[in-house]
């Protein structure tokens, strides 16, 4: 199944981030250039670091400018993490281009890889609600109700990972079928955010 392949590279990316907590470390993907798993592997790698940039920026002491330089770092990186989204449905869509959709084959409300971004999101999560649940130095208020918290999350895991692979099932034997929207972001597209194409008059 799709969802136990992505749910364990991206446990196994966590692990490889917290090894060198470094934001700007470089990627070292295990896994084959033109495999699914490599693609799971960046996508997490690029959600983790872009996680830990939020942590940054939300220091209520952090300088001003400082905070805009993140801030602008992050819009960078969830351009990235859209662009990777949309590669993801790609391999899809090349997957399953030989499928003819059955004649009352409907459509999801999301993609699969939207659907995965999400398990990636919730990998992060359960992960820092572990950690949370774990501490030592906090109360054992805090803990217990972070472990309310972490049982919610890995309940959702479990119902995400069988809906994502109930879709791709379904796709397969064409009850369903894929149509992909670009997300085309215009914040960060000087043509069509009009404070940064009013400044160039």
């Amino acid at each position: 199944m799709i969802s136990e392949i992505a749910n364990r590279i991206f446990s196994q990316v966590i692990a490889d981030y917290h090894q060198f907590d470094d934001i700007d470390h470089p990627v070292e993907n295990p896994y084959d250039a033109e495999s699914l798993e490599h693609l799971l592997y960046i996508k997490n790698w690029i959600d983790t670091a872009q996680w830990h940039m939020e942590d940054v920026v939300r220091n209520p002491q952090i300088d001003p400018v400082e905070g805009l330089n993140w801030k602008r770092r992050i819009d960078a990186q969830n351009q990235v993490r859209t662009d990777m989204v949309e590669f993801i449905d790609g391999y899809f869509l090349n997957l399953y281009q030989g499928i003819i959709p059955l004649p009352n084959a409907r459509i999801n409300t999301e993609s699969p890889a939207w659907a995965i971004d999400r398990l990636s999101i919730l990998a992060l999560k359960i992960s820092h609600m572990q950690e949370e649940a774990e501490r030592e130095s906090a109360s054992a208020e805090h803990r217990q109700q972070c472990q309310t918290k972490l049982d919610i999350l890995l309940s959702q895991r479990e119902d995400l990972s069988t809906s994502i692979d109930e879709l791709l099932t379904d796709i397969e034997s064409g009850k369903k079928y894929m149509k992909v929207y670009k997300q085309m972001k215009m914040y960060n597209d000087p043509s069509l955010n009009p404070v940064l194409y009013r400044e160039k008059r």
